[in-house]
């Protein structure tokens, strides 16, 4: 579309089956940069996308049923996201090193906030990428579970991102600081987080 008014049927399936993949982000360049048409083209992405996205979702149940998983963190991704989707989870909380657990979370779809909270820098930066994820820093400096879950939550409330009796998901691994770890998923309910053991 840098010069003209309507996309052609190429630009229409190159956007639409990066979204039906998966995509985070698509993008323009030459067409809002220098084109003739810039609004047109955002709004042709726009619907092109929405589009393709309600078909993402006719064709995820389907791919569900194919799906083994390979690793542990991946499983721990997934069934966060489908509990999540299914018990009016309000925030996820993924404590992760490498980003990957946040990112296999983003591929489904989701209103639900996820928050990754790591040391890294550089995850944070990665995970911006992602579909509905928010990067946040955070550093476990206990072993204690209960503590890191009660930290976890305050993160998220001092956020607005959940209030009393709001349910969170958090993902985490037994041990911190390593990479493909996650192997726990826990649910709470805000406020009941700094009165019981967690």
């Amino acid at each position: 579309m840098v010069e003209s008014q309507i996309p052609t049927r190429a630009e229409v399936f190159d956007v639409a089956n990066a979204v039906i993949d998966g995509t985070d982000a698509v993008m323009l360049s030459a067409e809002t940069a220098t084109g003739r048409y810039p609004a047109k083209a955002v709004s042709a992405m726009d619907r092109i996308c929405k589009g393709a996205e309600r078909q993402r979702t006719a064709l995820a149940q389907e791919r569900r049923q194919k799906v083994r998983f390979n690793r542990i963190d991946e499983a721990i991704a997934k069934a966060a996201m489908y509990t999540a989707n299914h018990l009016g989870v309000k925030a996820i909380a993924a404590l992760t090193e490498s980003g990957a657990t946040p990112l296999w979370m983003s591929r489904i779809s989701s209103g639900i906030p996820i928050y990754a909270l790591t040391r890294h820098v550089e995850t944070r930066r990665k995970v911006t990428l992602y579909r509905g994820v928010y990067p946040v820093s955070f550093d476990v400096t206990t072993t204690d579970h209960a503590e890191v879950n009660r930290e976890a939550i305050d993160e998220l409330m001092r956020r607005g991102a959940v209030r009393d009796g709001d349910l969170v998901i958090i993902t985490k691994g037994d041990l911190a600081g390593v990479l493909g770890g996650t192997n726990a998923m826990k649910i709470l309910q805000v406020g009941e987080h700094e009165t019981r053991e967690l």
